[in-house]
């Protein structure tokens, strides 16, 4: 019986486009990769997307700085590249086991993975990240699963808080019966939410689309949207964007009831999308998934994308549409 489970997790660490190996001074990183595209998950700090490459070339935005980096206790650290983590932001007991700690990684299958979390006390959940990468194409589905292990009933929600690298633009379909009079909010400066955000350069509606060009005056701005995505394209040519649920009959818990966020600073510019809140009886589990791709784009003249042909490349993308 030691033997066969030895081969049987022998057999699961070789799998096909799963494999073990040590990122940016990193161990037992798992990488997943197909014929053009490269993922890495790092446990180390956090449990984070370290890589989505497509040809060689990362979309998100890393910090060298960073590489090697362990949370000690009391240290304060912004991890960079693919973060992600649970909400509402406000409310959220302070959680440093699960944004900074330590995690678990394992290759699952081909092309797949997990990592978990350590037990948190601190909001009573344990998190789980599902990982598959596509045989072909960049189609990454994440699953992010809040389980509840403590004895009593938990209200958390998804938040995603991806980094890409930031100079680029940023696309956000916006409600068109939104609550918000501009149809998004802007944070800042301090603790005001600006429900009626005077105009800049750096913002632009075309389409029904919110379009950040480059820093605005406040770097955070949330939307309401009713429609599945969030996308980005980049200076150094690649459109990435993710498609996920939104539910227009639940409710979301931020104070200004968003749905996704956006978070544009002049190196990487973060991409949120935010769940609904989840009622988690003790012994429990819920989840929420995205889904991820990445092209190659040409970086557009004069800051005007062809939102069409954008619309049309994300609406080919069939595996999952805005629930109703």
């Amino acid at each position: 019986m030691i033997v066969l489970a030895f081969l049987c997790n022998r057999s699961i660490a070789q799998s096909q486009g799963s494999r073990i190996i040590t990122e940016r001074k990193y161990p037992g990183c798992v990488e997943l990769s197909n014929d053009s595209v490269r993922v890495v998950l790092e446990p180390n700090l956090g449990g984070r997307v370290l890589a989505y490459e497509l040809n060689g070339k990362n979309v998100l935005y890393v910090d060298d700085s960073q590489d090697g980096l362990i949370y000690e206790n009391g240290k304060s650290i912004h991890p960079s590249a693919g973060r992600c983590d649970i909400g509402p932001e406000k409310t959220v007991p302070a959680h440093p086991l699960l944004y900074l700690g330590k995690w678990q990684a394992r290759v699952t299958g081909n092309y797949e993975a997990e990592m978990i979390s350590q037990k948190d006390s601190a909001t009573g959940v344990q998190l789980i990240r599902k990982f598959k990468l596509a045989r072909s194409g960049s189609q990454l589905e994440f699953t992010q699963i809040i389980k509840n292990i403590s004895s009593s009933s938990k209200i958390y929600c998804h938040w995603s808080r991806t980094f890409v690298k930031g100079g680029g633009i940023s696309l956000s379909p916006l409600n068109q019966k939104s609550r918000y009079p501009k149809k998004y909010i802007m944070y800042g400066p301090g603790n005001i939410m600006n429900f009626m955000p005077e105009s800049e350069e750096s913002i632009r509606i075309r389409d029904g689309i919110l379009e950040v060009l480059a820093p605005p005056s406040q770097p955070k701005i949330v939307t309401d949207t009713d429609t599945g995505w969030l996308a980005f394209i980049t200076l150094d040519n690649q459109l990435f964007f993710k498609k996920y649920p939104v539910y227009p009959s639940r409710i979301y818990g931020e104070m200004a009831a968003s749905t996704a966020c956006v978070y544009y600073k002049p190196l990487y510019c973060e991409i949120e999308p935010i769940g609904p809140m989840e009622t988690i009886a003790p012994g429990k589990e819920v989840s929420f998934t995205e889904y991820w791709y990445l092209f190659d784009y040409q970086y557009p003249a004069e800051k005007k994308a062809n939102l069409k042909e954008i619309l049309t490349k994300i609406n080919q993308e069939k595996t999952l549409t805005s629930a109703q």
